[in-house]
């Protein structure tokens, strides 16, 4: 049934990009959009959104920015048509007001990208669409109401029961890897040789989420080390002279690379789900493995230090309970960590494990961070309590170590 399925839809493929090719349309594009929005033929409306996708590519900034601003003013809601809507519910509750009230508070804009994304390959082009339209709505408030009308479509489709886990390794096809080079955002693959040293040893490991409208095109991956015991740098990670671990002795998966892969997806988690798969999948498959950790970067540290007035003092004796302090007492305004990946990892349900200085001397490391990095533990019989901790207060799960290195920080220098 699946090959059937593929081979039909390869048919329907072709026959609506001949359509498209021999019936091309040269109306201005807001033409075509009011003709998609209005037509219900599916042939008919295929054609048309190729059409309008196919003009899109071609498009420069300034065209595509006005496409924008048809879409986030011609195609927005009409209030006084949703008030009416909504009096006619609160006074007559049924499925027919019901039904009245939600056509009239959906913009005609998302039911556009629907129709837009009926056509094959449709998907990574509004991915791609949006990484356009996050670009521009950064500076023209203006089209921040059309961006979450992309968002919302965009985590239905997206969730986590649409996407597939698949292994990375040295036997992937070069595409997939080529594209694991040039989306990994922590530590930088410079070359193939690096690349094989992170996927072919057995002591290392990587996972990535897909979407099946999306199969060569990784959303996030996260990259894995094997290892006895918690390391404490990067660089004994990634050393290039090591002796590779032999699987079954690791009693530890050490995840020390997440990569978020498409700028378009910005604001839809996946890292959570792909976490806690993982951590399903190797304690399966190595019943040895007992501790769970990061070692993750500390971006915000150093421009922390720098506003606080302590990057003079951050000397690699003191940089780790500098570190310690900055992870949790920095917060922002709503009382949440301000590091974005201690955000990330405390909401997922973990806790700041240990902290360590001249970690990661690489440029980047030093810049961000004055070369510190950090574990965050995940254990399992405490992940769901410090999630519910967090999420109901940002309370900070920490070991002691942490938090004493954080009090020693407050100490004045004698």
């Amino acid at each position: 049934m699946s090959l059937l399925a593929d081979l039909l839809s390869s048919v329907f493929d072709r026959s609506t990009r001949t359509a498209s090719d021999t019936q091309w349309d040269n109306r201005p594009i807001n033409e075509l959009v009011a003709d998609l929005t209005g037509n219900h033929g599916e042939v008919r409306g295929m054609t048309l959104a190729r059409q309008i996708l196919d003009r899109y590519a071609a498009m420069d900034a300034e065209e595509k920015r006005a496409f924008f601003l048809h879409l986030a003013s011609g195609l927005d809601i009409a209030p006084e048509t949703v008030r009416a809507a909504l009096a006619d519910y609160e006074a007559s509750p049924s499925k027919a007001t019901y039904r009245s009230f939600m056509a009239a508070a959906e913009p005609p804009r998302q039911e556009l990208i629907r129709r837009l994304n009926q056509v094959p390959g449709a998907t990574e082009r509004l991915v791609r669409m949006r990484h356009d339209l996050l670009a521009m709505a950064k500076d023209d408030a203006s089209l921040a109401a059309l961006d979450l009308d992309f968002r919302h479509l965009f985590l239905s489709w997206f969730n986590r029961g649409f996407l597939v886990l698949r292994p990375i390794n040295w036997s992937s096809p070069a595409q997939i890897l080529e594209k694991i080079i040039a989306y990994e955002a922590v530590h930088a693959i410079d070359s193939w040789g690096d690349l094989r040293g992170r996927m072919q040893p057995t002591d290392r490991r990587c996972f990535a989420f897909f979407h099946p409208a999306m199969p060569d095109e990784p959303l996030i991956f996260v990259e894995v080390a094997l290892t006895q015991g918690i390391p404490g740098s990067i660089q004994a990670v990634l050393a290039d002279e090591r002796d590779p671990l032999s699987a079954d002795r690791a009693d530890t998966a050490v995840f020390y690379s997440i990569s978020n892969c498409q700028a378009g997806l910005a604001g839809i988690s996946f890292g959570n789900s792909l976490i806690k798969q993982v951590v399903d999948d190797l304690s399966r498959e190595l019943p040895g493995l007992k501790t769970f950790v990061t070692l993750s970067p500390i971006p915000g540290l150093s421009k922390w230090l720098t506003a606080e007035g302590l990057s003079e003092t951050a000397t690699d004796d003191k940089i780790a309970s500098l570190a310690a302090r900055y992870l949790l007492n920095a917060k922002r305004p709503n009382g949440a960590p301000l590091d974005p990946v201690a955000r990330f990892h405390l909401g997922n349900g973990a806790k700041v494990h240990a902290v360590h200085a001249n970690a990661d001397t690489s440029p980047n490391g030093l810049t961000q961070s004055h070369g510190a990095m950090v574990n965050y533990l995940y254990d399992l019989a405490a992940i769901a309590q410090n999630h519910e901790r967090f999420a109901a207060s940002n309370a900070i799960a920490a070991s002691s170590d942490v938090k004493a290195l954080a009090r020693a920080a407050e100490k004045p220098d004698t």
